[in-house]
């Protein structure tokens, strides 16, 4: 880290500083040109944008595992997928859940069974280092409940030994303390499906020589397979346990009064998420789930349900000659709106053809259904937007904030069409404000913290509460439609905000990677919005970005700070994150200091010829601890937008400092 950048409050004469100034201006504006024209040159011809979405190698070990549960897929494409799995291998024998991160017991486990499923043999130089590393971390008892589930599928692991995931709890209405509207929508769309999938306990039976008992470290006992009761008796992790525990006797002894019923209200909820949808919930893991449920519950191959359900999965998978990977899902309404609204801010005119025609696919995608939102925001009325191509029940809010500000970039030739969307997504975003002034991303309210502990909880994921990266997300945008810090609805937001802000100014970050991203997101909504930027907790924030600066000027912090803040800020400087870092410091009026200036000179000299730039590393989160992401275009429009934020900024100043000199 580097600690010497010096105080926005320190003496500098700034007629002493324009030549430098000028000279970096002048750079920079060439720099926002190229990376304005490199956008465009990848402007879809609908006009919207979708770059890659890459996470780690569980999805190609997933894939390969549901083809052969289903016994269809493509030999040739095992193979490439595996060899891409294989290009992912850390030196160490295991596999990480993002670049350059440490082995990861589940997803070692998964990529370790998806290459014996894809005919690797026990004694290959890859398996021997991958079991040896598998072993040192734990063994197969130790990965989380999704796969121990998909490893009982194959018979590789106990059924009574995993969590209950009962079909029953599609019946809990929704007054009652726990249904599936109190966990996140993500986790209720992965669910569902794996429910009826635990309640029929499909078997595909597989060759000796692919199985995986060498993993299990002193055999598989079925003692060791369970979950271990919490060192401290009353606990909610032992509540949960025993009612596990219970629900698994029940199992045993064939008392399972509701469950035809139980099985076919499952089968109808995600059956109506089928339609206006990329798939159920437009995610890969649910997508997968619901496959397997379909077959669980009779549906043929060929059935119309599961050919649309695959049709939509395959989509998922990018092939090339020699490798096969799978993205998580797609993000053409994020990158799009995210895209526009850098190159408006950048100067491109707002009846530019080209930003006019996105701005219109962009409007055809608004959402006019209720969803499963609806279910803890009866007064809300529809008129969000999500993440995906289509994905008609799960709007959320931090994308329907960006693409109210995106909007705000164009002059579409229907200008009351424009109004009239805008207006109905920012009602639907204030009708989602949680009770604690904060915004989450799909749910209003879905904070009960105590349902962590349900056994089959352990994706990191269970909850949809607020954060602080999308309160600050719409504080800029309602500040962009005329909104100020003294409406109701902001100022409880701002008061979320100073609550959630840590003992060194830095704010979490829920969705990008992580402090850099949450500080620069509250920072830009408290600058829009009116917050004097010289309050002491807004100068506590840049404080702490000009902090953790590295020496090349550039900022970074792994994925690693989920599971160590100690470790907040450390990490090889990105392209995304350095802008997220500028952007936030420009938010505090942070023009005085050489950290902003370094900031620009590292994404000046990283930028490449074609006005691109470099990544290699995961700055998106999915869930923290568990699930990562590496959006291709971060590296892109995050960039753009810090180097045009400089250039207004910077502008302004000097043009000020000019007229203070003249005395006007």
């Amino acid at each position: 880290m580097d600690n010497t950048s010096s105080s926005p409050y320190a003496s500098a004469a700034p007629q002493m500083r324009f030549g430098k100034i000028d000279d970096l201006t002048s750079r920079v504006a060439a720099a926002v040109d190229g990376a304005r024209k490199f956008l465009f040159s990848d402007q879809h011809e609908e006009g919207y944008w979708c770059g890659e979405l890459e996470a780690d190698t569980t999805l190609e070990s997933d894939y390969i595992l549901l083809h052969t549960l289903l016994g269809t897929g493509d030999r040739e494409r095992f193979q490439k997928a595996a060899r891409y799995i294989l290009q992912h291998q850390n030196e160490d024998g295991g596999w990480g859940i993002y670049a350059a991160g440490p082995s990861n017991v589940s997803a070692s486990v998964k990529a370790y069974f998806g290459l014996k499923l894809a005919g690797y043999k026990f004694d290959h130089p890859a398996m021997v280092r991958a079991r040896n590393k598998i072993l040192e971390m734990g063994g197969a008892t130790e990965v989380n409940t999704f796969t121990k589930i998909y490893l009982c599928f194959f018979g590789q692991y106990d059924y009574d030994a995993v969590p209950a995931i009962p079909p029953e709890i599609v019946l809990f209405p929704n007054w009652f303390w726990f249904n599936i509207y109190e966990i996140s929508s993500w986790s209720r769309a992965i669910l569902v499906p794996l429910s009826i999938c635990y309640a029929k306990k499909p078997f595909k039976k597989i060759p000796a020589e692919m199985g995986v008992e060498e993993l299990f470290v002193g055999g598989r006992d079925k003692l060791r397979m369970h979950l271990h009761w919490d060192k401290k008796r009353i606990s909610w992790r032992n509540f949960f346990l025993f009612l596990d525990r219970l629900t698994h006797w029940f199992e045993r002894v064939h008392i399972r009064p509701l469950r035809s019923i139980a099985l076919k209200s499952a089968e109808r909820w995600m059956l109506q998420r089928f339609e206006m949808s990329d798939g159920l919930g437009a995610i890969f893991p649910s997508m997968m789930n619901s496959i397997i449920a379909l077959r669980c519950l009779g549906y043929s191959v060929d059935d119309p349900q599961v050919i649309r359900a695959l049709d939509e999965f395959e989509k998922l998978g990018i092939e090339e000659a020699d490798t096969f990977r799978v993205q998580p899902c797609k993000s053409p309404l994020w990158d799009t709106a995210y895209a526009l609204f850098a190159l408006g801010e950048s100067g491109v005119p707002a009846n530019d053809p080209r930003m006019v025609k996105c701005a219109d696919w962009i409007l055809q995608k608004q959402v006019r259904n209720p969803g499963d939102w609806k279910v803890k925001n009866k007064k809300g009325i529809p008129g969000g937007w999500y993440f995906e191509f289509n994905n008609e029940f799960y709007p959320d809010v931090d994308d329907s904030a960006m693409v109210c500000l995106a909007l705000a970039q164009v002059e579409h030739p229907n200008g009351r069409y424009q109004r009239e969307s805008v207006q109905r997504a920012i009602d639907w975003i204030l009708s989602m404000q949680c009770r604690n002034g904060g915004w989450a991303s799909f749910d209003k309210n879905n904070d009960r913290m105590v349902f962590q502990y349900v056994p089959f909880a352990d994706h990191n994921a269970m909850l949809d509460p607020p954060t602080v990266d999308i309160t600050g997300r719409i504080l800029e945008m309602m500040a962009t439609y005329g909104y100020d810090k003294n409406h109701p609805a902001v100022k409880k937001a701002i008061k979320f905000i100073r609550q959630e802000q840590d003992a060194d100014g830095s704010w979490f970050g829920r969705w990008g990677v992580n402090y850099i991203y949450g500080t620069m997101q509250v920072l830009r909504g408290l600058e829009a919005i009116g917050v004097d930027y010289h309050e002491p907790y807004v100068q506590q924030g840049a404080e702490w970005l000009r902090m953790v600066q590295n020496p090349d000027g550039g900022w970074g912090e792994t994925c690693g700070s989920y599971d160590d803040p100690n470790t907040k800020g450390v990490g090889p400087s990105t392209p995304s994150q350095t802008g997220w870092a500028v952007a936030g410091l420009l938010a505090a009026n942070d023009t005085r200091s050489d950290s902003v200036a370094r900031g620009v000179a590292y994404l000046l000299r990283t930028q490449k010829k074609d006005g691109s730039w470099d990544e290699p590393y995961f700055t998106g989160t999915g869930f923290p601890r568990v699930f990562y992401l590496r959006y291709h275009m971060y590296r892109q429009y995050f960039p753009l937008l810090a180097l045009t934020t400089y250039t207004k900024v910077m502008a302004g100043t000097q043009v000020g400092a000019q007229l203070a000199q003249a005395g006007e």
